[in-house]
């Protein structure tokens, strides 16, 4: 199983949906063990756990999650395809990984270390307890589809919650309610007319109107709604805000949600590079050392019924994961 294809293969075999990953965290645990690496599995929840190997230790972490978005899409090869869920988000990944790590620990570089987490998709509750471990390396390389380049920085993100209230009332009788929905809808086609920050690495500030909800039933006007918008950001998140309260002013209640910042990677020379728009579990593991973003794969199949990842990029991903590591720690 020394294969990255074949071990790529074994890992989407095996169904980890976030919260269900214990059987994927038993096989790589079993793989590592069985090559001479020392393995601590790190209980996340009962069943489930981060699976952290090392050797010496002091150098580079490689790390990536387990666990994949459902439903179970099983793995199949299509002719230069490994397709199936978590195919390039991100167990091919981590098949690529391991397959890296386990090369140059036979070569005798015994400084690299793996850090395999569960949770990523849906809250990320394996790297928040994995940066409580006693991790010594000096860089963290982390894991997600980037097409095999070095992600030069990703954007923030931010929740947004608008809420307008009205009065219910009797359909048939609408003078005497107030309307709650239609203030919303009037407010957000307004939204497009807005110039957000602009970047140079990371390129425009987005904003998505991701749900909107309200009322009871079509013979009650209705007394309240609510629309949820996420922000991906490149720049400072107050400046966004500043312009969303100006917008709103008194039209809509704001209720601020979660905020992850701007993040900007190290990188390194001899390979290309790129922003990201999506977030990764770097913010929550500071303590594994200077971030770098790299992996196989397309963000934009992940999720997808079609999700895969080239063969060719997949072994690729092997020799440029121990070039990574290499060029770190002469450095």
């Amino acid at each position: 199983m020394s294969d990255v294809v074949a071990l790529a293969a074994e890992l989407l075999a095996i169904e980890s949906p976030t919260g269900g990953e214990g059987k994927a965290v038993d096989f790589v645990s079993r793989w590592l063990v069985g090559r001479g690496w020392n393995v601590t599995v790190q209980e996340v929840t009962p069943g489930r756990g981060n699976v952290w190997a090392s050797r010496a230790g002091g150098g580079v972490t490689l790390s990536t999650h387990l666990d994949t978005v459902p439903p179970y899409v099983g793995p199949k090869l299509v002719g230069d395809k490994l397709m199936g869920r978590g195919s390039c988000d991100a167990k091919g990944i981590a098949a690529a990984m391991m397959c890296a790590a386990d090369a140059l620990a036979q070569q005798g570089e015994d400084r690299v270390d793996l850090l395999l987490v569960v949770g990523e998709e849906k809250g990320s509750d394996g790297a928040r307890l994995a940066n409580r471990l006693p991790a010594t390396s000096r860089f963290l390389v982390n894991g997600e589809p980037t097409e095999n380049k070095l992600a030069v920085g990703c954007k923030g993100s931010l929740r947004v919650m608008l809420k307008t209230r009205g009065r219910e009332a009797h359909s048939a009788y609408p003078h005497l309610g107030t309307s709650a929905i239609e203030p919303m809808l009037a407010l957000l086609p307004t939204l497009r007319e807005l110039e957000w920050p602009r970047d140079e690495r990371l390129g425009e500030t987005t904003v998505n109107i991701g749900t909107i909800r309200g009322g009871t039933e079509a013979n009650i006007i209705p007394g309240f709604c609510e629309s949820e918008l996420m922000f991906r950001l490149v720049g400072d998140v107050d400046v966004v805000k500043g312009k969303l309260e100006a917008w709103v002013g008194k039209r809509a209640e704001i209720e601020y949600g979660s905020h992850i910042p701007v993040q900007f990677f190290h990188t390194i020379d001899g390979f290309e590079t790129a922003p990201v728009a999506y977030t990764s579990d770097i913010p929550l593991l500071g303590r594994w050392g200077t971030p770098l973003l790299f992996g196989p794969g397309s963000i934009h199949v992940a999720h997808t019924p079609d999700e895969y990842v080239s063969v060719a990029e997949l072994r690729d991903a092997v020799e440029a994961y121990q070039r990574i590591v290499r060029q770190l720690l002469s450095a």
